[in-house]
């Protein structure tokens, strides 16, 4: 992994080669952006220009630095993550912790990194800390990560990355250079997705259509379900505020788990996107064979219910992914709120 494995954001890569080419790089980034469009992988590429011995300030991505940084085991490359993440990402197992893997990033965790910042670097000039994602410490945490931005140690070189930094302590925030990463362009993650899943040209279109910017939410989509889309777009507008029961159905069917709930609510925003171009009387819907049903639906909505629906949907989604908040009950609560 280098500067060259990131896609389709050029004005943040721009931005850290010329850091780097001036000898201009700040002690303290915050790389922020939705999830799955390239923020980790250029953290790596910071990481490995700032290591590497055949590429200086570029990074090689083949070299033995280069190559133990893509794999965590740089020693001057120091990684600060939530524990089950660790666990996730086989950086560490469960019979490693006494206690149940945490999900939050907790002080102790910056303690340890705090004197570990302390020493010298073994192997290169800088040591170099990315924060995954940044948004998981908590507030006694980021108090205490606060000091460490404050009073960095010489050579020292912080990267937080976060899709949520809204979560993140104001003053934690402004001391950071930020960077912002955009969603990735669809025909970018259409041509992905193709080619590492196998896909053909249609599915990949709806896939890419659905991942709202994110590669890694594309490639977390399950492409079989795509063929009951209708039947769920069907059970999404048969909810009633009459019957209590078609809302519990649709969240139970609907919230068994984690990825399904995150796909159908994709599905659900391109759809509701559709009803309001039809409503508007627009040519071009993505589910063109359901305009009879968009047209039907935009005529009994008006545009203060279309704006709840995508704002709504756009909540439960980020309850779920970032919250980590039961997929069945964030649902029940949108279809609740849908509904008054």
């Amino acid at each position: 992994m280098a500067f060259s494995d990131v896609q389709g954001q050029p004005r943040a890569l721009h931005a850290l080669r010329a850091a780097l080419r001036e000898n201009a790089l700040h002690h303290a980034w915050l790389f922020t952006g939705p999830s799955g469009v390239g923020k980790e992988l250029a953290a790596l590429g910071l990481a490995q220009a700032l290591v590497c011995s055949e590429s200086p300030r570029e990074g090689c991505g083949r070299c033995a630095a280069c190559a133990r940084v893509s794999r965590f085991h740089h020693p001057d490359v120091l990684w600060l993550m939530p524990e089950d993440e660790a666990v996730r990402r086989k950086l560490a197992a469960r019979s490693d912790f006494d206690h149940v893997p945490s999900r939050d990033i907790r002080v102790e965790q910056v303690r340890r990194l705090q004197e570990r910042l302390a020493l010298r670097p073994l192997e290169s000039r800088y040591k170099i800390t990315l924060v995954l994602p940044a948004e998981a410490m908590n507030p006694q945490a980021q108090n205490a990560f606060l000091k460490t931005l404050e009073e960095p140690p010489p050579d020292t070189v912080l990267v937080l990355i976060s899709a949520a930094p809204d979560r993140l302590l104001p003053t934690l925030r402004s001391r950071c250079a930020r960077l912002g990463f955009s969603p990735l362009p669809a025909a970018l993650i259409e041509e992905q997705v193709r080619l590492r899943k196998e896909l053909t040209p249609e599915v990949a279109e709806a896939v890419a259509a659905l991942a709202d910017g994110s590669l890694e939410r594309a490639l977390e989509i399950d492409a079989e379900h795509l063929a009951d889309r209708r039947g769920l777009i069907e059970r999404f507008e048969a909810v009633t505020p009459d019957d209590l029961r078609t809302v519990l159905r649709f969240a139970e069917e609907t919230g068994r788990d984690r990825e399904e709930a995150e796909a159908a609510l994709a599905l659900l925003t391109v759809w509701v996107r559709d009803v309001a171009v039809a409503r508007a009387g627009g040519p071009s819907l993505f589910h063109a064979e359901l305009r009879p049903l968009a047209e039907a639906v935009g005529a009994r909505l008006d545009d203060d219910a279309l704006h709840r629906r995508f704002r709504l949907l756009d909540e439960a989604a980020v309850a779920i992914r970032q919250r980590n908040a039961a997929p069945r009950l964030a649902l029940e609560r949108m279809l609740l709120e849908m509904q008054r």
